[in-house]
């Protein structure tokens, strides 16, 4: 089975930057394959928790190469819930990659582990007669201490749902749990990597890089 791992990360680092740059990235490190991807990117402010930049990807399998250099750029660039990250934000980021595997139909909404398991729901919306769907990937619940039930109802918000919440309209609820691997990469550890494997920090516009 492929896990996340710290060439992802750095193939998404590559990516970022060459696009700054405006040149192509060098070719990634890691294993092709096809799975579920995302990738996510935040941002340390004054040594704070990392704040949300972007998160996109793809609950469908995706060429790994493909899928980590596109959705690299889409979630920093292209997140509608975010301004795009600037080249001068680079030292300031992480950037989470994350496989996704192990899909299950879940027999209710509730049939699901925090901390363990993402989460895709589908339902329909009563007021317009429209399916509405949205996932949480597995760190998110864990991450924000919520219960199982607020959970769902923060993806409900999330899926564009505005009506009031009751039981039977949760009841009602598709739901289909995955697993994930996860590999986090702060820019300084990207630095000392490229530094150690490529003998030198990369260039960003004709500058060397180092945090």
């Amino acid at each position: 089975m492929v896990s996340a791992n710290k060439e992802m990360a750095v193939y998404c680092f590559d990516t970022l930057l060459a696009h700054y740059n405006g040149e192509d990235a060098p070719p990634p490190a890691f294993e092709d394959g096809e799975h579920p991807l995302f990738v996510t990117w935040k941002k340390v402010v004054n040594g704070g928790e990392p704040r949300l930049r972007g998160c996109i990807g793809t609950l469908e399998a995706r060429c790994l190469t493909t899928g980590f250099r596109d959705y690299a750029l889409t979630s920093a660039l292209r997140d509608r819930r975010f301004p795009p990250i600037q080249a001068k934000e680079l030292p300031s980021l992480e950037c989470t990659v994350s496989v996704l595997t192990d899909y299950e139909t879940a027999n209710n909404y509730l049939d699901w582990e925090i901390g363990k398991h993402g989460i895709i729901i589908e339902f329909t919306d009563p007021g317009y007669n429209m399916r509405r769907s949205a996932t949480y990937l597995p760190e998110i619940a864990a991450h924000e201490g919520w219960t199982k039930v607020e959970a769902i109802e923060s993806l409900m918000r999330k899926a564009g749902y505005n009506g009031i919440i009751t039981e039977p309209l949760r009841e009602s609820i598709n739901l289909t749990r995955y697993q994930s691997t996860i590999f986090t990469m702060p820019y300084s550890d990207y630095i000392s990597y490229i530094k150690a494997t490529r003998g030198a920090a990369p260039s960003f516009a004709g500058a060397k890089l180092n945090h």
